[in-house]
């Protein structure tokens, strides 16, 4: 047995990601008086909340009074094509305008309406205008905001440090071991409940609009760990990334230009939206506008290339730079195009994951004793395609249930846990694997050669052959995955990170494809070229992946929680629109 030390912090709670959902639950567990550490992989403040620009979707019915939180429920589950879990959609629904005012009080900036109410813009697939917004920031105010919240709670933060492993003791959770980044110190966290949230996983494919980060790292140890998942088939394009130059491919176009008026246009000037949603156009649900940006290049009505053209335009330099002032800086520094007299070059980038850990819905608490996850690792609430703006209240809503779950849990224990001495030596090894003279892959090639496949495979457009092709090339990537090899030390070594990010990326990338070639239907986000529609007996059923006593990946299917009769009733009768200025 190894004799080497490593270091040792013990709280009550331990959250993994310091984005939205992360700082929500830290705040919420440390005022019901639990001691709380909060761990994040870069730097505080460097979150993927950041890249959610145009708003937060809450039904505050400052701008249209009409709205309410049935009508957003009734949208986040249309949305999701009804494979949503609608206790989940309900609880959002209704408790998003609490969380936004909250928000408000400890400090957050909105954009606001001549009377002084919270500004709210429409959205892709929202009926009535809904995004409480701060420009095209307003992921950057929600983490400033709930940081200084953080920060003043008492929470012990541990920046740069990932962790690998969460360890158990029995059936239940006891901590979590991993290592931090700058010296490759191991790191032991001894804790009564973890709180996952981590994001998602969009560095499995080429073209994303996620940084290093998305690994998929929280999901995996939550499968490891004996957790169940949830719609893993579920991926996100967002349909507007850069397409030009090539050093920005996938970097987020947000949704807040066509909000605000933006316009999609083929090469010959048409606006194809109408042919695809006559009725949303623009503002259509995600799966619907980037199928249709797919269509128009495959059909050679593509830009110069391979994208479509947003044109915000006719709206006016002066209201383009006080609506959008980051996306007129990004164009203008990244692409060298003024988008107050040129039309961005826009496709479809990997975005989200609506798939994740499968957790309860009142305490967010997954499958596992003292396991609890919020934000985008978990999965449930947005089904098979998640509408902008509801990733925010995603997270405050679930974040805090998150941070609540997790302290009633460490109140209710009795017994003392234990650290088991071999999950710890266990995970060393694994880690210190790439070092073995006898490796011979280079883990970047390895995660290379993953997201070419993951991008070709099981991409926009799905088929048998190519999932079934990507599945054999993942399993390929696995074997060669054992034998990696980096040369120097555990000291600022990012080879070496990457060598265990890639374990994690392989087996979230089988996770997506297995259940990807199981779900023989196009629904939302999941579109299958050899199955186009949709198929009524899919639709009551969510995919479920575990791990089985020997190792194996498992997929089974679960049905979906029936909606009560007051809940469907609902979806009886139509909303009234009225017309978005």
């Amino acid at each position: 047995m190894s004799v080497e030390k490593y270091e040792v912090h013990e709280h009550d709670v331990i959250i993994i990601g310091a984005g939205g959902a992360g700082l929500r639950a830290a705040i919420e567990a440390s005022a019901l008086g639990c001691s709380v550490g909060l761990i994040c992989k870069s730097l505080l403040g460097k979150a993927h909340t950041v890249m959610a620009e145009g708003g937060v979707a809450a039904a505050l019915a400052n701008v249209d009074p009409q709205d309410g939180w049935q009508v957003h429920f009734g949208d986040t589950m249309r949305g999701g094509q009804f494979i949503n879990n609608y206790r989940m959609a309900e609880l959002h629904a209704k408790e998003s305008p609490a969380r936004v005012y909250e928000l408000e009080e400890w400090g957050a900036l909105f954009d606001r309406t001549p009377d002084g109410k919270i500004m709210q813009r429409p959205f892709g697939a929202h009926t009535y205008r809904r995004l409480c917004h701060v420009g095209d920031r307003t992921g950057l105010e929600m983490i400033r905001t709930l940081q200084d919240k953080t920060v003043a709670s008492g929470v012990e933060v541990y920046m740069e440090t990932t962790l690998t492993r969460l360890l158990k003791d029995g059936n239940r959770i006891a901590g979590a071991f991993g290592y931090v980044r700058e010296t490759g110190r191991f790191v032991l966290f001894k804790a009564k409940a973890v709180v996952l949230a981590t994001g998602g996983w969009g560095k499995v494919f080429k073209v994303s609009s996620n940084s290093w980060e998305c690994t998929g790292d929280g999901v995996m140890m939550a499968y490891d760990a004996g957790a169940e998942l949830i719609d893993m088939e579920m991926v996100q394009f967002h349909p507007t990334g850069m397409v030009w130059p090539p050093g920005v491919r996938g970097i987020l176009v947000t949704e807040g230009v066509r909000g605000e008026g933006g316009i999609l246009k083929n090469n010959k000037g048409e606006r194809f939206m109408e042919r695809y949603d006559p009725k949303k156009l623009d503002l259509s649900s995600r799966d619907v506008v980037a199928r249709a940006i797919y269509t128009e290049v495959q059909e050679g009505r593509g830009s110069e290339h391979g994208g479509a053209y947003l044109d915000i335009t006719h709206r006016g330099p002066e209201y383009i730079k006080k609506k959008l002032p980051s996306m007129h800086e990004q164009f203008l520094k990244l692409a060298d195009v003024d988008i107050t007299k040129q039309p961005m070059e826009v496709a479809p980038t990997i975005h989200y994951a609506m798939g994740g850990v499968r957790v309860e819905p009142e305490t967010s608490a997954s499958t596992v004793s003292g396991l609890f996850a919020a934000g985008e690792v978990a999965g449930g609430l947005h089904g098979a395609n998640r509408l902008g703006g509801n990733s925010l209240s995603d997270l405050l809503v679930f974040g805090r249930r998150a941070g609540e779950g997790a302290a009633k849990y460490v109140k209710s224990l009795n017994n003392p846990l234990k650290i088991d001495e071999a999950q710890i030596e266990s995970e060393k090894k694994l880690l210190l694997r790439p070092f073995n003279e006898s490796g011979t892959e280079n883990p970047y090639q390895i995660h290379e050669e993953l997201q070419n496949a993951m991008q070709e495979g099981a991409g926009l457009a799905r088929t048998t052959e190519s999932l079934e092709k990507a599945l054999k090339k993942i399993l390929e990537l696995q074997q060669r995955a054992q034998q990696t090899r980096v040369p120097g030390s555990r000291l600022y070594n990012p080879g070496w990170h990457t060598a265990r990010d890639i374990v994690f990326m392989l087996t979230v990338s089988e996770a997506i494809v297995r259940c990807a070639i199981e779900r023989k239907e196009s629904r939302g986000a999941h579109w299958r070229k050899d199955f186009l529609s949709k198929d009524e007996t899919w639709g009551k059923q969510n995919l479920v992946t575990y791990k089985d006593t020997s190792g194996a990946m498992k997929i089974k299917m679960m049905p979906t929680p029936q909606m009560p009769a007051e809940l469907a009733q609902l979806f009886q009768q139509e909303p009234v629109v009225t017309a978005k200025k």
